[in-house]
């Protein structure tokens, strides 16, 4: 059986990232998705990840998932960038103390480079999340299997 340094292939990890990018889509262009709409977009993708960590036997869900997540928020923080415009009706200014200091365009960097990097630590902490669930989970059925 072949070692990967994150228990997966790349292949799975981008794999299960991608499931969550839908709703990344869904979310920035407001579609109603209904009432579970949201929440099946939010919640099954990870669910899925769990699934499959435990189900691959990885030896760090932690770890796999925690890079599942950073690949996530790469991919979540590219979407929002590309679909910046349909966002916004008025470019977003900053507010504060910087509130007219600066041109709409570095306003607009500034913002840009802030939702990039507040996107990856979203992803790497809905992949921490994860992994510590798959942690617990396997540990409870391995206690369960243990008495049996």
């Amino acid at each position: 059986m072949t070692r990967h340094r994150f228990g997966l292939p790349w292949w799975a990890i981008l794999l299960l990232a991608a499931l969550s990018f839908p709703r990344v889509v869904v979310h920035d262009l407001d579609v109603d998705t209904g009432a579970w709409g949201p929440a099946l977009l939010a919640i099954g993708p990870m669910l899925v990840w769990v699934g499959v960590a435990l189900w691959a036997r990885v030896p760090s869900p932690v770890t796999t998932l925690l890079v599942v997540g950073t690949v996530y928020g790469i991919g979540l923080g590219i979407g929002h960038n590309l679909m910046w415009d349909s966002l916004f009706t008025d470019d977003p200014r900053l507010g504060g103390s910087l509130e007219g200091r600066l041109s709409s365009e570095a306003d607009e960097v500034i913002m840009r480079t802030v939702t990039f990097g507040s996107s990856i630590v979203t992803g790497a902490v809905v992949g921490l999340v994860s992994g510590l669930a798959a942690t617990g989970l396997r540990r409870l059925g391995r206690s369960a299997g243990s008495r049996r």
